[in-house]
């Protein structure tokens, strides 16, 4: 990797080396948030009386593909196991669900792309708003935000088959949110796609009864002798354990009353994709190492090792120590610490160890955030004063909005269309005109 940074962990101040570059979410859970003081500066600095005058807001882009869509949500509970964060409670978890069905959402119809309660806080001082995109506190009106996606639709039937399904899992303190746009593109092509919230570590996770659970890692940025290498690994377990569950929940939905008309027999569960974004995308390919329902996964620049107590060092993952025998897909960035599997050693484990078919494309001028809301939203809040130009830089980079949403759908629905569909538009065979953007490793 390239470039040395500087990074505060607990209130020291330490330069680091060449592959230890500062990234937002599992790569450094506490060089992005522990550093709150120091994230905040830019969205601090700006002009707090206009709060009251006026909250800026924003817009996703529009689906590509040619169905409506729509979507509900469902709260979980695993009674046999307890939440990793809350010993003596049973882990519960909130999923949506994002489908084809007949007809646009209009208006009001349109969902909220948060809960009035959840967007709040994702906005607040707590928030990944703040802690993981620097925009400045109060500023945006995340509630203001629609889907294009009907709420509770009626599922449109997929011509005499179920509809293949696609998991998404956000980065470390992102909700399962932030995801939208890519998200919403699927499902407008013909895919289910299950958003999962991580509770306690995503910013923030609305239950029906009107509970808030709010993540748990920036009340620890002052433990003592915090060992951030096993939190890390304690985060991640907790992940591919949710998503285990809610594929094991997935069967029973299928017959499930809660669901929209047609949505429960609308699954196929046979042909099973998973994608996500920094821990996500490491959730992902890891859920492929340890569940073999998971048929192939998109990894958009999520890291694959872990780091020791301090922070310091690479400790290879299980997946990137013993490679895939499924097709994967790793997408990177322009961030110091990113970039294709030459330069990242658990994705370069992952490639040598791997026997099924793999490819790595990286978006120029990309940074971190690229691969989420994040790319289409901030331009937009950063036009209106809600986000500072130098966060903005750091956080999406210099590429085009609207050319890295377009490469990011397009590559991801190549993918999942190849291996989960058996159409191959060969755009994943190598470099192509259509997004000289996108560069391949080989």
């Amino acid at each position: 990797m390239r470039g040395v940074t500087r990074e505060v962990v607990r209130g020291v101040t330490r330069r680091r080396g060449p592959g230890q570059g500062r990234r937002t979410g599992i790569a450094a859970l506490l060089a992005a948030t522990a550093v709150l003081g120091t994230a905040v500066a830019p969205a601090a600095a700006l002009d707090a009386p206009a709060v009251a005058e006026r909250r800026a807001r924003a817009w996703l882009p529009q689906p590509t593909g040619p169905y409506p869509v729509g979507t509900t949500s469902l709260h979980l509970t695993n009674a046999g196991r307890a939440d990793p964060w809350q010993p003596g409670r049973a882990r519960e978890l909130m999923i949506s669900l994002w489908y084809p069905t007949a007809r646009p959402a209009v208006g009001d119809e349109r969902a909220r792309s948060m809960e009035p309660g959840a967007a709040e806080h994702f906005g607040g001082d707590g928030g990944a708003a703040v802690f993981n995109y620097r925009a400045a506190s109060g500023r945006t009106d995340w509630s203001a935000i629609r889907t294009h996606a009907r709420q509770d639709a009626p599922a449109l039937p997929g011509g005499g088959r179920p509809r293949p399904v696609v998991l998404y899992s956000a980065g470390l303190g992102d909700p399962r949110t932030w995801g939208t746009g890519l998200v919403e593109d699927l499902a407008s092509r013909g895919y289910v796609v299950v958003t999962v919230d991580h509770t306690y570590d995503a910013s923030e996770v609305a239950f029906p009864d009107g509970g808030l659970a709010t993540s748990v890692f920036p009340g620890m940025l002052g433990t003592p002798d915090l060992d951030i290498g096993a939190l890390l690994r304690k985060a991640m377990r907790a992940r591919v354990d949710d998503t285990r569950f809610v594929l094991d929940e997935l069967a029973a939905l299928r017959t499930d009353r809660r669901l929209p008309a047609g949505l429960g027999s609308s699954l196929d569960l046979t042909r099973i994709g998973m994608v996500g974004h920094s821990a996500g995308g490491f959730t992902a390919v890891q859920t492929m190492h340890d569940d073999p329902r998971v048929t192939a996964g998109v990894n958009m620049d999520g890291q694959l090792h872990f780091p020791g107590p301090t922070g310091e060092g690479v400790f290879l993952s299980s997946v990137a120590e013993d490679g895939l025998d499924r097709p994967f897909l790793l997408m990177g960035t322009h961030s110091a610490d990113s970039g294709d599997y030459h330069h990242q050693p658990g994705w370069d484990a992952l490639w040598q160890h791997s026997r099924g078919w793999r490819a790595d494309v990286t978006l120029a001028g990309s940074q971190h955030g690229s691969y989420t809301d994040a790319q289409s939203l901030l331009p937009q809040l950063a036009r209106q004063g809600a986000v500072d130009g130098e966060a903005l830089r750091a956080d999406v980079g210099d590429v085009r909005p609207e050319r890295a949403v377009l490469a990011t759908r397009a590559y991801v629905a190549s993918f999942f269309d190849r291996w989960l569909r058996g159409h191959d538009d060969h755009l994943l065979d190598g470099p192509s005109p259509r997004f000289p953007e996108m560069e391949f490793a080989r």
